[in-house]
């Protein structure tokens, strides 16, 4: 029995489900393996899990953090049943699979994929180490990539099937993705280019852009009075579209620019840290799309030529920015397509078979490297060695990846400078965790406290991770040579994390 979808272009047998089911339960094997062990390696997952709990007791103070009050909503349900960070993780890892699989499906049906071309996608998009390593977090990129993946899905079909219901479903998915994640802005420009491209004038006939204007507007009308009612400013989420561009001050790391012209950033870590394929897919797909599909203005693009366009759009915009390797989450599973579409015009079935699984085997390599060879995490330890010692409140020095581990009576707080720490004592703190996030965030206040004897010491390999370093550098401002310049500093320090008495 075939499935077919009237939307999204042919039937789709039953043995291309079964091979994009058997991918997705691969990938999902990728992305729970040793998660119990990992724990949070980022302070903006903590983060978000520390709001959702405040949201779901009925604060509503940090309604709009991050700009992405529908992921911090989604999850307030699961809040009312447990506190249990693992199971935020596990959801979210659920969430970034199923994204996979929904652009997965949606590809193999327009490009009319063998089975194994079907799998063989899912897995090299799958296997991408940023994607298992954010697949594996608490932030809203798991679901941003379902989001997107609609976006990408229903922008094509308006444009192989113009209609204003076609634009109004594109607003819906794109109002859906800004609630989720303020990264969706950057889809504005691309829309608008393909709409000048496309030529039909579709989005101004008979009122179209206004309707779609009411679509997008919906959500920040319906949820900022929401907040209004709470007693928050009005102009709370837009306000923190405009801090995020025009920062009023320096964060902690120094840094206050967004712009970093760096056209090499994304190049470099794609060579590096991902598969060589999906920048050689890339480029094969320019000559193909150049020689072969050459779109005229006005004509509808091919799907080779739709993913180019994304890709490469996500590429040259993204390079005028402050960069992570999290800039190009959603250009990574259409380059993986690109990969594949381009394959198969390319190579015969059996060469492109194996380099598929030349690049997976590649990407799962880098994933045990990267990640699975840096567990179990010690934070653990150290909630264990403070509880036995009846401690009830402990600083960090600015990582939080010891919250989820202490019990419902301990507090952590947070600093950002070893000059925080007398004003804490006197309030009743008793440790301060030296916590080396704060290498990774490039916060330097704790000198003095680094040359004292600590009570205790554990290593975390975690927070020596190239990919983590690189993850921060949205935050740091640095640049690609100085990021990987502070990670081997940071790889030098034999343990990570050390407890003081105050």
């Amino acid at each position: 029995m075939p499935f077919s979808s009237a939307k999204n272009g042919p039937q789709l047998p039953i043995r291309h489900l079964l091979a994009l089911g058997l991918g997705l339960l691969l990938v999902l094997g990728l992305r729970l393996w040793r998660l119990a062990e990992a724990g949070p390696a980022d302070y903006d997952s903590v983060r978000n899990w520390q709001v959702i709990r405040e949201l779901a007791g009925g604060s509503f103070a940090h309604l709009f953090h991050h700009g992405s009050p529908g992921f911090l909503l989604l999850y307030v349900p699961v809040a009312w049943l447990t506190a249990d960070y693992a199971v935020f993780q596990l959801l979210n890892a659920l969430l970034a699979v199923a994204g996979l699989g929904f652009f997965a499906a949606w590809v193999s049906r327009q490009a009319a994929l063998t089975a194994g071309q079907a799998l063989g996608l899912v897995l090299l998009g799958g296997s991408s180490l940023l994607l298992t390593f954010s697949g594996r977090d608490f932030t809203m990129s798991s679901g941003s990539l379902l989001l997107a993946a609609g976006l990408l899905r229903s922008y094509f079909h308006r444009l192989q099937h113009p209609s204003p219901g076609a634009w109004y479903r594109v607003a819906g998915w794109l109002a859906a993705g800004l609630c989720f994640n303020y990264k969706f802005l950057f889809a504005l420009p691309i829309l608008a280019v393909l709409e000048l491209w496309q030529r039909d004038g579709l989005l101004w006939q008979r009122g179209c852009w206004r309707r779609v204007l009411l679509i997008l507007a919906a959500p920040y009308v319906l949820l900022s009075a929401a907040g209004t009612a709470v007693g928050l400013p009005w102009y709370r989420w837009l306000g923190f579209y405009v801090r995020t561009v025009v920062p009023a001050s320096a964060n902690v790391a120094g840094r206050q620019h967004t712009l970093h012209l760096d056209l090499l950033y994304y190049p470099r870590y794609l060579l590096e840290f991902e598969s060589p394929l999906l920048l050689a897919g890339l480029l094969a797909a320019l000559v193909l799309v150049y020689r072969f599909e050459r779109p005229r203005p006005g004509q509808p693009l091919s799907l080779l030529a739709y993913l180019l366009a994304w890709a490469g759009c996500l590429l040259a915009g993204m390079s005028l920015l402050i960069k992570a390797p999290r800039g190009l989450l959603f250009a990574y599973l259409p380059l993986a397509a690109l990969a594949v579409l381009s394959g198969r015009r390319l190579l015969p079935a059996g060469a492109l078979a194996a380099v598929l699984v030349g690049a997976i085997g590649l990407n799962v390599y880098r994933i045990q490297q990267e990640l699975y060879a840096r567990l179990p995490t010690s934070y653990p330890q150290v909630a264990a060695w403070l509880q036995a010692r009846g401690a009830t409140r402990i600083a960090s020095t600015v990582g939080q990846g010891l919250a989820p581990y202490l019990g419902p009576s301990q507090q952590l707080a947070v600093v950002t400078d070893e000059r925080q720490l007398p004003a804490l004592r006197r309030q009743g703190y008793e440790y301060v965790l030296l916590d080396s996030y704060w290498r990774v965030a490039g916060v330097a206040g704790f000198d003095s406290l680094r040359r004292q004897p600590p009570r205790a010491a554990w290593p975390e390999p975690q927070l020596t991770a190239p990919l983590l370093f690189l993850e921060h550098s949205e935050y740091t401002g640095r640049g690609y040579n100085e990021t990987r310049a502070a990670r081997q500093g940071a790889a030098r320090d034999s343990v990570q994390l050390r407890l003081y008495r105050l």
